[in-house]
């Protein structure tokens, strides 16, 4: 796989991904993707968010830059993970003080030949990279999210009856209007941030392929006004997979899926960014009761439940004591792809966070939806077009859900019958997509002919 031969050096590539471990996993992903071609990858962002990264591997450098201190952020709060959700800001602020020590770590770099990166892929938000990159004459790889979501919040456009998917709902529309219009104690609104790295870059480089997002993907680049390369999915690798199945086979939930039938179980599984509030977290609970299916649930505290609440307090009242026999919650960390390669798992309830989809589609799972923010709303309703699964039903207004309808898309999805058939049935074609490594491999080596047929320097768009 090792491309840079004598006829072709060694590219240098400097990564910087968002602070969210749903960007610096896949970014991470990439890095190695790259590695394994023979190119240097420094991979840069702050030194508690490189520590939870697993070991990287040769040709990829991590470079720490300390995040600023903020008053009133918390102390170690790299990751939005870390970040209370009133302080969002505040992290904002903390991330635009990484500028001066990129511009630093970049001008060193570039002083000399055998270090001077070829090219920056910059996380969407990062404008002081792409503007470092671009004072330097080194072209600047913008990282947007999905084509779905650029369609969406670029162009206002809607879905269309042929391409199947519903309209955003009014409370994901409203949601949604702070991305424009809140500039907060950081003095940019995130659509800013975007629109400045977008006209500071040369290429856009996006998560996925038109075979994922036929719909979407090729209206990109005349959304953007910028030639866009599909990077293919980044699924986990097999050796990563291998790995994650490995280290997790002993933990406690994958003990205890040993012990349910074959596809028995609904994983659940909402993510670390933006937990649902008290109210909906408990509906969420009495749903999955209400629906008789098995369920393993990876569950993280709710807004609005206090520093010092104990787990049982983010459940209903008696809860676990009266689905003892059909399901487990888990408040710890889980080893997710453990889990869904697991043969007891049968079903996915998910966030419809991009790794997550993909994850849980590379084993063919079925989902049940229920997207809180950013680009999940559009992740969930292709999806849904794409019949591989279902989303609760939301009030349209407010977002908000009850036990009855959770435990009807728990059921339509997970029970035995026509309906779960045609579900499984979306999730293997879709399987087969994610599950093709050949193409994504494919995909990677024509972003890197796509990185060497651009200039190294001089790039001044």
């Amino acid at each position: 796989m090792d491309d840079a031969g004598p006829s072709s050096s060694p590219l240098r590539i400097v990564i910087v991904p968002w602070l969210a471990l749903g960007h610096l996993l896949p970014c991470l992903e990439l890095a190695e993707r790259l590695a394994s071609r023979g190119h240097r990858v420094s991979y840069v962002s702050t030194p508690r968010n490189l520590a939870r990264l697993p070991p990287p591997a040769p040709r990829v450098e991590l470079v720490a830059l300390p995040l600023p201190r903020v008053d009133g952020l918390p102390d170690g709060a790299e990751s939005t993970n870390d970040v209370p959700e009133g302080q969002r800001e505040l992290h904002w602020k903390a991330f635009d003080g990484l500028a001066a020590p990129f511009a630093e770590f970049l001008a060193a770099a570039c002083a000399g030949e055998a270090t001077r990166p070829h090219w920056i892929i910059a996380d969407t938000f990062h404008h002081w990279a792409a503007a470092a990159a671009l004072e330097h004459r080194v072209p600047c790889a913008m990282l947007p999210p999905t084509a779905a979501l650029i369609a969406t919040v670029l162009s206002h456009s809607q879905p269309s009856e042929h391409d199947g998917a519903r309209a955003p709902p009014r409370y994901e529309r409203e949601g949604r209007e702070p991305i424009y219009n809140d500039h907060g104690v950081s003095g940019m609104s995130i659509m800013q941030r975007l629109l400045l790295t977008k006209e500071r870059c040369t290429v856009v480089a996006i998560r996925s392929c038109v075979e994922w997002e036929p719909e979407f993907f090729p209206l990109a680049a005349t959304i953007l006004g910028k030639p866009v390369v599909p990077l293919g999915l980044l699924p986990p690798s097999a050796d990563a997979a291998r790995r994650a199945a490995t280290s997790g086979a002993e933990h406690a939930t994958v003990r205890w899926l040993d012990a349910q039938p074959p596809g028995s179980v609904a994983y659940v599984a909402l993510g670390s960014e933006v937990p649902l509030r008290m109210e909906q977290e408990h509906e969420l609970a009495l749903g999955l009761e209400r629906s008789g299916i098995d369920f393993l649930w990876a569950l993280r505290k709710p807004s609005g439940a206090g520093a010092a609440a104990v787990d049982a307090d983010i459940l209903p009242p008696g809860f676990q004591e009266r689905t003892r026999g059909q399901g487990l919650v888990t408040t710890e960390w889980v080893p997710q792809m453990s889990i869904l390669a697991h043969a007891a798992v049968g079903g996915f309830l998910t966030h419809c966070g991009r790794s997550s989809l993909i994850e849980g589609l590379l084993f063919g799972h079925p989902l049940v939806m229920l997207p809180i923010f950013g680009d999940q709303g559009p992740n969930a309703r292709q999806m849904e077009a794409k019949k591989v699964g279902l989303q609760v039903a939301r009030d349209e207004n407010d977002g908000s859900f009850d036990r009855r309808v959770v435990a009807a898309a728990v059921r339509a999805v997970m029970a035995d019958g026509e309906a779960r058939r045609g579900f499984l049935a979306g999730a293997a074609r879709m399987q087969e997509v994610v599950a093709d490594t050949e193409r994504h491999e494919r995909y990677i080596d024509q972003f890197v002919q796509q990185l060497r047929s651009y200039s190294a320097v001089g790039a001044t768009n």
